[in-house]
């Protein structure tokens, strides 16, 4: 009987420390979550400046074709602006915390001048 007391202590001893990694565990993943969102932003508002950069160049509306070019849960957070021949997006990316939407916001631009 005296073997089986060691064991129910590490056992305790083990679901402690469980206890204690599980919300060290959770804060990581939400970070990187959190890293993978603002990468996705960044990849997106590219992608749509050059959309509007491409549109600028074929007569059409920029800033419209910029929007379009974004999925739809993102067009309520970007604002385009269109200067020159440059288009400038800015989005902000999904955040657990309202405080690191502006830290986290991408802003992306493309020029749609005349080469020489």
């Amino acid at each position: 009987m005296s073997g089986s007391l060691p064991n129910r202590a590490q056992g305790g001893q083990a679901s402690v420390e469980l206890v204690g990694v599980i919300p060290l565990a959770l804060l990581v993943a939400l970070a990187m979550g959190q890293l993978l969102a603002a990468g996705a932003a960044r990849e997106l508002a590219d992608n749509a400046a050059e959309a509007g950069a491409t549109a600028m160049l074929q007569g059409t509306d920029p800033a419209a074709a910029a929007r379009a070019a974004l999925p739809g849960w993102s067009r309520e957070r970007a604002s385009v602006s269109v200067s020159g021949h440059r288009v400038a997006v800015r989005l902000r990316p999904p955040t657990v915390l309202p405080v690191l939407a502006g830290r986290l916001e991408a802003s992306e631009s493309a020029d749609a001048g005349p080469r020489s």
